[in-house]
């Protein structure tokens, strides 16, 4: 064994081996390491995490034991096991190896950094490394690799990165399977990119680029149909079908949902009873649901009904969500006695109610006028494990406010207010700002706003409105200017009820100077000399408007 040398450097790691680290993983070491060499890599990945990120100094003092690439590279791998943060301290050890000892890093090196890097989410770090890898090892990677780099960039939003790299696929001389152009697709279609994610498929597979899969055809699908052009997506389904491919229930499911979405839900039943007909594919749950939810949407309960009962015919369980939207429907089309008679059949058949079907039976009552059958579900909710969700408030204070019963609305805001995981939404607020401003309490909305906007709560143009025109019916037309341009500056844009409603009272007020420059301010809006007169011509403003 060798001595352990006395300089205090190189006994670091003895008098941190009682750290809580996790120990490093075996390593595949080239038969040639010597002992010396083990320990000094090891000497210099612990010193070098203790003093990250200065480490300079440190690593220059290493400098005269003339590292060797080798040691170098083992100090880099053994501090992926150690933290915090293992992905940054090794990769800068990387980078101070490199540019001030000179040391040249082997491939795997650079694959282990770029590795721990992507899964860190530091991705321009490790595609500048790969980029580096290339031209220095003069590197040609596999398609795995390849492929992992590309899912690292989709998963990190970095998709123009991912369509570049599989752009350089054929430089390498491979052509990459399907799984990589659908995660790029997916990719683009979670991000909003609807329509590149369309052009990608079509352009790669016009070339020959790529042999697609099911999933390529339902992710392009996906897409089509959420842009509404079920047309082109019923062709794709056509060609898909030509090229040999079996569509399945992900492909006829995204068609269901698609036409229910284009509000085209008759069409939907009607290729449902095709399916079932033909035995193209056998429907599941959510094909019947997706058909149950558009009927509910529309207020066609008895259709909503029938595909229900089919559905059960054909030996298909429905699921929460099934329950959810029928029970929604019936309540909000004034059918609270079916709606419970729906919640009933759901709960004996061993589906367990969670806070959205609550909610939408306390909205039933309510739209029923039965808030105390609203309130009792309300005061239940607790005996069932469930928590009222932002809905849920809204739906109580909505009709309390509705029904002139404002300080329990008020009662049931304060207890929002004390939900941390509850973000405040202005939707919740505007029923209760609007009751207070219409009986001049114009005082305590402004306290409640500027509370809602303490908690990260964000005013919508009602919660605006009610509060320009609250000021404006008590007077205070210097408050309801400042709110306005306030408005204006957040980048909440002012409709023609606030504008109008303040630029009457302005007038009225005999303050045309004022009315000028909110006008001026709008010159190059949707506010026309039309509505300066509707505005000279207008009464009073009403709050109620604007909930």
């Amino acid at each position: 064994m060798l001595p352990r040398p006395s300089h205090l450097l190189l006994l670091l790691p003895r008098h941190l081996s009682s750290s809580p680290r996790p120990r490093p993983l075996p390593l595949p070491l080239p038969c040639a390491v010597h002992a010396a060499d083990l320990w000094i890599s090891k000497a210099l990945s612990t010193s070098f995490l203790l003093f990250f990120p200065s480490s300079l100094p440190l690593l220059l003092l290493f400098k005269r034991l003339h590292l060797s690439p080798l040691v170098a590279s083992l100090a880099i791998t053994r501090l992926q096991h150690l933290a915090p943060p293992p992905s940054l301290s090794a990769f800068h050890l990387f980078l101070l190896t490199r540019d001030h000892l000179s040391i040249t890093h082997p491939i795997p090196t650079y694959e282990l950094l770029i590795n721990s890097l992507s899964l860190s989410g530091h991705m321009p770090h490790a595609l500048n490394l790969f980029d580096e890898m290339l031209t220095a090892c003069h590197y040609s990677p596999d398609e795995t690799f390849l492929g992992f780099l590309i899912e690292s960039c989709v998963a990190n939003g970095l998709l123009d990165s991912a369509l570049d790299l599989l752009s350089r696929s054929r430089d390498f001389g491979f052509q990459l399977g399907p799984s990589r152009y659908n995660n790029i697709m997916t990719g683009l279609l979670n991000s909003n990119r609807v329509k590149d994610a369309i052009i990608f498929f079509k352009h790669h597979l016009l070339l020959g680029q790529f042999t697609p899969d099911i999933w390529s055809f339902n992710i392009v699908l996906k897409a089509m149909s959420r842009l509404g052009d079920i047309k082109s997506a019923l062709e794709l389904l056509h060609e898909m079908q030509k090229l040999g491919y079996s569509p399945d229930i992900v492909t006829y499911n995204t068609l269901v949902n698609g036409l229910c979405k284009a509000n085209q839900v008759d069409k939907a039943y009607s290729f449902l009873k095709k399916l079932r007909l033909k035995g193209l594919v056998v429907p599941n749950v959510i094909t019947f649901t997706s058909v149950i939810s558009s009927y509910c949407k529309v207020g066609k309960m008895n259709d909503a009904c029938k595909v229900f009962d089919e559905m059960l015919h054909s030996g298909i369980k429905p699921n929460q969500v099934t329950f959810n939207v029928l029970i929604d429907g019936y309540g909000k089309n004034g059918d609270i006695h079916s709606a419970c008679m729906m919640y009933d059949r759901m709960i004996h058949g061993g589906c367990r109610a969670d806070i959205i079907t609550i909610t939408s039976l306390i909205n039933g009552y309510c739209m029923n006028n039965q808030l105390d059958q609203a309130m009792r579900l309300w005061n239940e909710m607790g005996l069932k494990g469930l928590r009222p969700n932002v809905y849920t408030f809204s739906v109580m204070i909505h009709y309390l406010c509705k029904l002139n019963r404002l300080e329990e609305a008020i009662r049931f805001l304060d207890e929002l207010t004390k939900r941390e995981d509850i973000v405040p939404k202005a939707f919740v607020y505007n029923p209760v700002l609007n009751g207070l401003c219409r009986i001049g309490n114009v005082d305590k909305a402004n306290r409640i706003l500027t509370e809602m906007e303490k908690r990260k709560g964000y005013p919508d143009k009602y919660t605006y409105t009610i509060l320009i025109i609250g000021y404006c019916m008590k007077g205070r037309m210097e408050d309801a200017i400042t709110l306005f341009h306030r408005m204006f500056d957040t980048g909440c844009k002012p409709d023609n009820v606030a504008t109008r409603s303040l630029v009457s009272c302005l007038l009225k007020a005999g303050l045309p100077n004022q009315a000028s420059t909110i006008m001026s301010r709008l010159s190059c809006d949707n506010f026309s000399v039309k509505d300066y007169h509707l505005a000279l011509g207008r009464k009073s403003p009403e709050v109620s408007v604007a909930v």
